[in-house]
């Protein structure tokens, strides 16, 4: 692996910061769509508990799977911008 241009390096911070903010805008979603009903319904201090459990778990993993797919194409796509 030979030295790294300017362009490369842009190309790697671009893709990062994508990756980190359209994770965040992913688990925003997913914590909204679980916690949601809780915040609109009147429901028990143990339903509300584990609800905000379950979406900051989940929200968590969507997070790091979407930051993990992202950055993963990005270091398997092709050299010469092919298919």
């Amino acid at each position: 692996m030979g030295r790294r241009t300017q362009a490369d390096r842009d190309a790697i911070t671009l893709e990062i910061g994508y990756a980190f903010v359209s994770g965040g805008f992913a688990a925003a979603l997913v914590f909204g769509a679980v916690y949601g009903p809780a915040l609109v319904f009147d429901v028990s201090p143990t339903a509300d508990a584990a609800l905000r459990l379950a979406a900051g778990v989940l929200a968590g993993a969507v997070f790091l799977l979407r930051i993990t797919h992202v950055l993963w194409r990005f270091a398997h796509r092709p050299e010469n911008g092919g298919p």
